[in-house]
């Protein structure tokens, strides 16, 4: 009896103690490390949703480093959020492609030939999945009559990266050859993704111009993409380094932890410390501050000054200059026969820049692109969509335009 109640009083303190030290740690984290600029929209309910991320972040770590779970895991937990209702407009299955699990939503009115989206999931490549994004990919079976398949690809730590890629690579391929048999014109299939499901869908897209066998995309859907890791200095990075969600060193550590699998020098990478020579030289005339419009560098931008090249730096990260993970860096060839695109910004994102980039790459190409800004806008914002009073008021106004496009197809 006694040992029973030691234990529990044990428990009943390590408890307490676990919530007090994620609460110091969150409100260490929300006073010293965020911004949230008067312009952004929704900027109590970022606060109260960074603070609760700081809980989040603290509590993963602590019982990572208890040996009890990946702090990632405690992430895709919360990402998941609440089961999402039933739909009368939706036929929604759980199928797999290729022994890859995908959820398929189909509107209920009968027709052999619709347009179908290939959705893949933001999430870092470390979290996220089929039930994070389930609102949105609802959203857009509905809202443009559209067969909407929803990608389960797997994710880093459990898998290496390409395995990653190569899940999204073999689900787009599968939907291309399989088509009809869902309903979808094999000629009206787009790709889509958030934030690094935009990285995925643009190395997808890429990988896929290269593929006779197969019936083309007809566009691409980038809601505010990674797209290059060469240059963490252009304005958007410099101006939105500590705004919320995504800060420039989140976005650095886990990036490039889903890349290499380890945990590397980010204030190196921040200085651009890991890219040599030949690579600058290459890619200058593609990722550069003198690309972006002067519009975008009126809240400050400071030209940096070049870093000493850390050759230890760049052997652990030169997969990063790889067109799977840095689109941007894709030959010409390549981009110019890049399907018609979308691509959504956001003006307090820290990547904002990389779409910028790429809308001027492909327009450089012929590529014909269509370009929404969110003004006051902020990364990871179509997340919020079904989350009632959480739902950003941003969404009203810009999602209409995604839809447009996506109609147009």
């Amino acid at each position: 009896m006694a040992f029973g109640q030691s234990l529990w009083m044990l428990t009943s303190y390590l408890t307490i103690f676990m919530t007090l030290m994620c609460l110091a740690w969150a409100i260490y984290y929300d006073c010293t490390r965020t911004h949230i600029p008067a312009g952004m929209l929704d900027r109590k309910v970022i606060r109260c949703c960074n603070f609760l991320c700081g809980i989040l972040f603290g509590l993963g770590l602590f019982l990572e480093k208890l040996g009890i779970c990946h702090r990632y895991q405690m992430w895709r937990i919360a990402l998941n959020g609440i089961p999402v209702m039933k739909s009368s407009y939706l036929i929604i299955k759980d199928l797999a492609f290729d022994d890859i699990p995908v959820r398929v939503y189909w509107p209920r009115t009968p027709s052999t030939s619709r347009r179908g989206i290939l959705y893949l999931h933001g999430g870092i490549g470390v979290c996220g999945s089929i039930c994070s994004h389930d609102r949105i990919c609802r959203y857009f079976a509905e809202v443009t009559d559209s067969v909407v398949v929803n990608v389960g690809f797997r994710l880093v730590p459990e898998y290496p990266s390409h395995v990653t890629i190569r899940d999204c690579c073999t689900a787009a391929t599968h939907f291309l050859k399989n088509a009809k048999a869902y309903g979808v014109d094999p000629n009206r299939v787009l790709i889509a993704g958030d934030s690094s499901g935009g990285t995925f869908a643009a190395a997808v897209s890429q990988k896929l111009v290269m593929r006779d066998d197969l019936p083309r995309l007809r566009a691409q859907v980038l809601l505010y993409p990674f797209l290059q890791a060469v240059d963490f200095s252009l304005p958007s990075h410099q101006q939105n380094h500590s705004t919320p969600p995504l800060f420039i060193k989140r976005a650095i550590r886990h990036g490039f932890y889903f890349l290499t699998g380890k945990q590397v020098d980010v204030d190196g990478i921040m200085k651009n410390a890991h890219v040599p020579e030949h690579v600058l030289v290459k890619c200058r005339k593609w990722i550069s501050a003198d690309n972006i419009p002067e519009q975008f560098k009126v809240r400050g931008y400071t030209p940096p000054v070049p870093a000493p090249f850390s050759k230890q730096l760049y052997e652990t990260c030169k997969a990063a200059f790889d067109p799977t993970f840095s689109p941007l860096l894709a030959e010409d060839c390549i981009i110019r026969r890049l399907p018609d695109t979308f691509i959504y910004t956001c003006e307090y994102d820290v990547i904002r820049d990389d779409g910028l980039l790429y809308k001027k790459r492909l327009e450089d190409n012929g590529v014909s692109v269509t370009w929404f800004h969110v003004k006051n806008g902020y990364h990871g914002i179509l997340f919020t969509l079904g989350f009632g009073t959480f739902e950003s008021s941003g969404l009203k106004s810009s999602l209409p335009h995604v839809q447009a496009f996506i109609e147009r197809m």
